[in-house]
């Protein structure tokens, strides 16, 4: 989970994770750039935020607008830096306008929160780097990126409310599928 605001712990985020073979590189990649890191490769769709309400509120939320929402496809694109916090991360392509839809119909209500940044989709690959560094991290990340012969696509079918209970774990605390089923009965 990245954020450019600092200490996370605490917080609120939903999150769809990206499946494997992409995930596994993804991954791998991650902790190459940085060794002490914990990744699980996703693309935020709401960033970390305190909530004011019960959890059960927003995860109704959740449940409610992602049942309204198609799955579809993200592609990925290159490897570029954030130059607010020179955080290495991988652009979205394919897809963007339906993150920053489902961004705009969630951060409503009980999950309502005014970002330090303008919502910017991306999968993160380091952060908490100084410039220098981050420059160079992301020439290491483009040259394994342009090596990757595996998918550079996947399909957004789940969101993940997770808390950050610790220290670099985020722990799942709802699942909700795109267009659920209607319930039977």
């Amino acid at each position: 989970m990245s954020s450019c605001c600092g200490d996370t712990l605490g917080l609120f985020a939903l999150v769809s994770y990206l499946p494997d073979p992409l995930a596994g590189f993804l991954d791998r990649l991650r902790i190459e750039l940085v060794p002490d890191t914990r990744p699980h490769s996703h693309v935020t769709i709401l960033p970390p935020r305190p909530l004011h309400t019960e959890i059960e509120a927003s995860i109704r939320l959740i449940e409610q607008k992602c049942g309204q929402a198609a799955p579809f496809t993200v592609e990925l694109g290159d490897i570029e830096i954030f130059d607010c916090s020179s955080v290495v991360y991988l652009s979205i392509g394919r897809g963007e306008r339906e993150l920053k839809s489902l961004y705009t119909e969630l951060n409503q209500g009980p999950l309502a929160y005014h970002e330090p940044f303008e919502y910017h989709p991306h999968i993160t690959l380091t952060q908490y780097a100084g410039p220098g560094e981050s420059v160079r991290l992301a020439a290491v990340a483009r040259e394994r990126w342009h090596a990757w012969r595996g998918p550079r696509s996947f399909t957004v079918e789940t969101m993940s409310f997770v808390q950050h209970v610790v220290p670099q774990v985020w722990a799942d605390v709802a699942l909700a599928p795109l267009l659920a089923p209607a319930p039977v009965g």
